[in-house]
């Protein structure tokens, strides 16, 4: 087992807008070096210029569509290398939702939807697994989401999987020196709905959460060790109502996350 701890690494998908690029940017100021996953090279370059001369750490891009397995595949290959500059922190955070109810998506777009939430992120927990345990220490943050506690749709269930999955994986491998965190926000001022092309005005300002609270709380979780971080006291508050009450009432729009 190594005694020298390696430089700390974290590898981030989806990491050139929102709670991505924000667990880069705090990851960064605590001195870790960067490998940032994304589709659009030209933003990881961006990205990869403002976090060097910003912090003064390494940054490593990794243009890659994660839905493609051969894309997917050069990602594990890197979560996998267990040389001094493994990867010591993984955050999954790649993802997007559909505005369309089920039955009217193409089953291609719910079957990317599915690839990339929870495909994505078991494959990718995997391969940094398989070096991470060799070395007896290693981080592995999923995020998820409040509506993962929720009926709601393919969405809501992929992300309950992920918050499932996370549970388990801390359990299993945290006696062996791996923490496994599922991040669980609600409504996050990023990009994630713009991109869906809906309206946000019908969601109450005190739902909203600005993203770099939302990171320190989650790396604050993580260092403690927890399985399951949520945001907030009114995020708790709501996920423990979407357990207690009748499931038509939550799928009825009543309570609805991110």
């Amino acid at each position: 087992m190594q005694t020298t701890p390696p430089t700390p690494r974290a590898l981030i998908t989806g990491a050139t807008a929102g709670i991505g690029a924000e667990f880069a940017r705090q990851l960064a100021a605590s001195g870790h070096a960067l490998v940032l996953v994304a589709r659009d090279e030209a933003r990881l370059q961006e990205r990869a210029t403002e976090f060097r001369s910003g912090y003064g750490v390494e940054v490593e891009v990794l243009a890659a569509d994660l839905v493609n397995r051969a894309d997917l595949a050069v990602v594990e290959v890197r979560l996998a290398a267990s040389g001094t500059d493994r990867v010591t922190v993984l955050v999954n955070n790649a993802g997007f939702g559909l505005p369309k109810p089920f039955d009217e998506n193409a089953v291609d777009d719910e079957q990317q939807l599915l690839d990339l939430l929870v495909t994505a992120p078991m494959r990718l927990t995997h391969a940094a697994l398989t070096q991470m345990l060799e070395f007896g220490s290693g981080t592995i943050v999923n995020i998820t989401s409040v509506a993962g506690y929720t009926p709601r749709g393919t969405y809501g269930a992929a992300k309950a999987w992920v918050l499932s999955f996370s549970r388990w994986a801390n359990l299993s491998y945290r006696r062996r020196g791996i923490t496994v965190t599922a991040a669980a926000p609600g409504f996050v001022h990023t990009e994630f709905h713009d991109r869906m092309n809906v309206s946000k005005d019908g969601i109450p300002a005190f739902l909203w959460l600005d993203v770099r609270t939302l990171v320190r709380l989650a790396l604050r979780d993580v260092a403690r060790g927890r399985a399951v971080s949520i945001p907030t006291l009114r995020y708790r508050v709501i996920v423990a109502l979407a357990v207690l009450l009748p499931a038509r009432i939550v799928a009825a729009g009543a309570l609805r996350g991110r």
